[in-house]
C-alpha cells in the first residue's frame, strides 16, 4: 500500500511539475511582454518607471527559473532522487519568496505608476514636434487612435502645446481625429493636421473646432494598466498556489526515499 502512495505521488508530482513549467513559460512571457513592447503606452511609462522596469525582470527572472525547476522536479521525481527533491523544494522556497516581492512591488506601486504616466503624457504633449520621428511620440499617437481618445485628462492638455497653440489655421493631432467609420486596419497617423474645411479668415487655433475626440485617455489607460496588472497577479497567484503544493509532494516523497539510489543517477 505504501509503495502505491508514493507511486501516485510521484506521478502527481511529475503532473504539477508539468504545469509548473507551463505558468513559469506565461510568467516569463509577461516579463519579455512589458520589456519589450513599442507600441503601446507600456513603452512610455517604462522609459522612466525603474520600478516597472525592475519588475518586469524580476518576473523574466522567476518565469526562467520557474521553467527550469519545473524541469529539475520532472527528472527528480521520475527517478527518485532524494538531492534532486531536496534542491527542488528549496528554489521552490526560494522562488516563491521572490515571486511574492515582485508581486507587492506591482501592487504597492499602482498608485506611482499612475502618477508617472499623467506626468509622462503630460510633458510628451507639451514638447510634441510636428514631423520628429520620435518612438514615444509614435506610441502615444497609437494610444489615441487605438483607444479613441485625446489628451490626458481631455483634448484641451493639447492647447499646452506651443507649436500646434501658435497655428493660425484650425490645427489638431492627427492621431486624435474622430472618425466616425471604423478604421482599425487603417496606418495610425502621426503629427499635426489641418481641418480641410479650416476657415482662413478665422483668427487663431480654437480647439473648441477640432474635429477630434473629446474624452481623456486617463481612465481608459488606467483601466487598462490595472486589468492587466490584475491579470498578471492572478497568474501570480496560480503559480504560488502550484508551487506550495509542489514543496509538500516534493516534501512528502523525499521522506519516502530512504536512502540514496547512486545507480540512478547518470555515470559519467
Amino acid at each position: 500500500m505504501g509503495s502505491a502512495c508514493i507511486k501516485v505521488t510521484k506521478y502527481f508530482l511529475f503532473l504539477f511539475n508539468l504545469l509548473f513549467f507551463i505558468l513559469g513559460a506565461v510568467i516569463l512571457g509577461f516579463g519579455v511582454w512589458i520589456l519589450a513592447d513599442k507600441s503601446s503606452f507600456i513603452s512610455v511609462l517604462q522609459t522612466s518607471s525603474s520600478s516597472l522596469k525592475v519588475g518586469a525582470c524580476i518576473f523574466v527572472g522567476v518565469g526562467a527559473v520557474t521553467m527550469f525547476m519545473g524541469f529539475l522536479g520532472c527528472i527528480g521525481a521520475i527517478k527518485e532522487v532524494r538531492c534532486l527533491l531536496g534542491l527542488y523544494f528549496a528554489f521552490l522556497l526560494l522562488i516563491l519568496i521572490v515571486q511574492v516581492a515582485a508581486g507587492a512591488l506591482f501592487y504597492f506601486n499602482m498608485g506611482k505608476l499612475k502618477q508617472e504616466m499623467g506626468n509622462i503624457v503630460t510633458e510628451l504633449i507639451q514638447n510634441y514636434k510636428d514631423g520628429r520621428e520620435d518612438r514615444l511620440q509614435e506610441a502615444w499617437d497609437y494610444v489615441q487612435a487605438q483607444v479613441k481618445c485625446c489628451g490626458w485628462v481631455s483634448f484641451y492638455n493639447w492647447t499646452d502645446n506651443a507649436e500646434l497653440r501658435n497655428r493660425t489655421n484650425i490645427t489638431y493631432p492627427c492621431s486624435c481625429e474622430d472618425r466616425k467609420e471604423a478604421d482599425d486596419g487603417f496606418p495610425v497617423r502621426k503629427g499635426f493636421c489641418e481641418a480641410l474645411d479650416s476657415n482662413s479668415t478665422e483668427s487663431g487655433n480654437h480647439p473648441e473646432s477640432w474635429p477630434v475626440y473629446r474624452e481623456g485617455c486617463m481612465k481608459k489607460v488606467q483601466a487598462w494598466l490595472q486589468e492587466n496588472v490584475g491579470i498578471i497577479l492572478g497568474v501570480c497567484v496560480g503559480v504560488a498556489v502550484t508551487e506550495l503544493l509542489g514543496m509538500l509532494l516534493s516534501i512528502c516523497l523525499c521522506r519516502h526515499v530512504h536512502s540514496e539510489d547512486y545507480s540512478k543517477v547518470p555515470k559519467y
